[in-house]
């Protein structure tokens, strides 16, 4: 049993950062991020293309070094050390395998190289086939897998090494939407059956949000939000966050000064906030709306679009663009008028010139029409 000591996170980088000199300047892909992982959690770097979650995650691998800062894995610090001494497993976008060589080469080559002996690669592996539902595969060739199976091939390859750390970038992105879904249960559970530390880089908030412990959202080099992905979800700390996360995206709606309050920007009323927001932006999520009740406010319908399970409509208050998510089918059509409202909880609102979240006491949130 190991001696109880001082809590060491799995992976901590402390303020590091990593600038590239072009033509045009100096650009800052990382810059001055600090995070820490606890051991045996699943946790994604989230963002839009050259946001810098790809060069952190390099970082962290030792595939290149850092202008500054520092990096720790398991508490010891690696920042100077290469990719082999850190004792980590990558997966990339790429596959990777060695054509000319089966499933069961190309998943024990590492070991080989290593030079494990005979009899614990084989023990590894069955156990590691078994776990990915390659067994009755490993005498096959890459150009007899699917794409869902060449990738099993590339995760199997790195977890065989038994590092307790596991670095993905953007491992599935090559395959099909329902592979997708597929490959993130898969990778999910078994990051909880082995219990290692799992870093995973994406562009796809669906990704982060059904697969993270822990979600650390970049925008240009910079941490937005580290948090839950409830956190992110139901507290996003900036505008940035609330229309990244969420499909459709939140709806942001500037406030303005009205008889006794704040009122949406270009409209009379009804009033949807106290007058100490008036200057502020509004959020409200598609999802949260209420459609054709006899209070909220008056919106007209411009573009329907039926999904099955529920509908997605397109609005116009005032100037303003707002999207509602409703269940099934509705009664609407374009051009048609209705009103939309919302709980007081379901409101979010920001700075209107920084965009940070401003955070209301209880009593607040009620204070408006919709209570």
């Amino acid at each position: 049993m190991r001696p109880k000591g001082p809590s060491v996170s799995a992976i901590a980088a402390e303020n590091i950062s990593k600038h590239w000199t072009t033509a045009d300047g100096q650009v800052r892909a990382v810059d001055g991020l600090s995070f820490a992982f606890d051991e045996g959690t699943l946790n994604v770097l989230l963002g839009p293309s050259g946001c810098g979650k790809s060069t952190t995650l390099r970082l962290i691998a030792g595939l290149e070094p850092a202008d500054q800062g520092r990096i720790l894995i398991g508490g010891r610090d690696v920042t100077r050390l290469p990719p082999a001494q850190r004792n980590i497993a990558m997966v990339f976008q790429s596959y990777a395998l060695f054509p000319h060589l089966s499933v069961a080469e190309n998943i024990v080559f590492g070991l080989r190289v290593r030079k494990v002996r005979d009899a614990e690669r084989e023990v590894r592996l069955k156990r590691v086939a078994g776990l990915l539902g390659l067994s009755k595969l490993l005498d096959r060739k890459p150009s007899q897998l699917s794409g869902g199976q060449q990738q099993r091939v590339a995760l199997g390859r790195a977890i065989i090494a038994e590092a307790p750390v596991c670095l993905m970038d953007e491992p599935l992105s090559n395959l099909d939407a329902q592979l997708r879904q597929e490959m993130r249960q898969e990778i999910r559970q078994l990051q909880r059956e082995l219990g290692i530390t799992m870093v995973y880089v994406t562009h796809d908030q669906v990704e982060a949000m059904t697969m993270a412990d822990r979600v650390i959202l970049l925008n240009a080099g910079r941490i937005e939000q580290n948090g839950t992905p409830v956190d992110l979800y139901e507290t996003p700390a900036n505008i940035f966050v609330a229309r990244f996360i969420g499909t459709p995206p939140m709806n942001l709606l500037p406030l303005a000064e009205g008889a006794g309050g704040a009122v949406i920007a270009g409209t009379t009323g009804p009033l949807v906030a106290g007058a100490e927001l008036s200057a502020a932006t509004m959020g409200v999520r598609p999802e949260h709306v209420a459609l054709g009740r006899e209070t909220g406010v008056e919106a007209q319908v411009e573009t329907l679009e039926y999904l099955g399970a529920d509908s997605l409509i397109t609005c116009r208050i005032g100037a303003h663009a707002f999207a509602a998510r409703v269940a099934g089918r509705t009664g609407l059509a374009s051009g048609d008028r209705t009103r939309v409202s919302w709980a007081p909880g379901a409101q979010h609102f920001f700075d209107g010139v920084k965009g940070a979240r401003v955070d209301l006491e209880p009593s607040h949130h009620g204070a408006t029409m919709f209570a």
